[in-house]
């Protein structure tokens, strides 16, 4: 663990792998530091944002050092299903680069136990990873320039739902009608970090 200051009022923590960041940032939703108003992961990285009217950042990193990071415990977060039309332009294609079939993919997605890792890339746009889905996918050599909002889409271990319409280099298996990102709800986020993603095949 390394720990970085980030302005005035925030620690960047470095640690070695996606593992130990949702271990972390586990550990710190289920009992943040005194003064702690904010836990953003990524994939090597977890910010830690605090208030300074509660707590030093001397002290916030201290309490950094002396949080217990046990990689391998499952997520209690929220529980999201996604419902899921399997007809993306790039399913077949991704399945028999996997060596396997659009059907096998479909049903290996469906049954693989998701957990959303960080946000990043767009707002709303969660990574999402499961410890019992066995594919790493190829990125689209050349991106997209428009991919339509509510594309369920796969790149390296990673799953994700674009939420609004944007160009994009991951590949597409299916859609959804569900609104990932919607400003007007609150939160205005669905697939935040540590929720549980479940989807659902809805056929055609």
């Amino acid at each position: 663990m390394r720990v970085l200051p980030s302005g005035t009022t925030a620690l960047l923590v470095e640690l070695d792998d996606l593992d130990q960041v949702r271990a972390l940032h586990d550990a710190l939703t289920a009992a943040p530091p005194t003064g702690v108003v904010d836990v953003v992961p990524a994939a090597r990285t977890v910010l830690v944002v605090c208030d300074p009217s509660r707590t030093t950042l001397a002290a916030l990193e201290d309490a950094l050092r002396r949080t217990p990071v046990r990689p391998g415990r499952r997520s209690r977060g929220p529980l999201v299903e996604v419902p899921v039309v399997y007809d993306g332009d790039d399913l077949a294609a991704t399945a028999a680069a996997l060596g396997t079939t659009a059907d096998a993919l479909v049903a290996g997605h469906t049954r693989a136990s998701w957990t959303v890792a960080f946000c990043g890339f767009a707002p709303g746009f969660g990574y999402l990873t499961a410890p019992d889905w066995p594919y790493e996918v190829a990125r689209r050599p050349v991106p997209r320039t428009r991919v339509p909002p509510g594309a369920v889409a796969l790149a390296g271990p990673y799953a994700g739902v674009y939420p609004r319409a944007s160009p994009g280099g991951w590949q597409l298996v299916g859609r959804t009608a569900l609104a990932v990102l919607d400003l007007d709800r609150e939160p205005p986020a669905l697939l935040a970090a540590g929720t549980r993603v479940r989807f659902v095949d809805v056929g055609p």
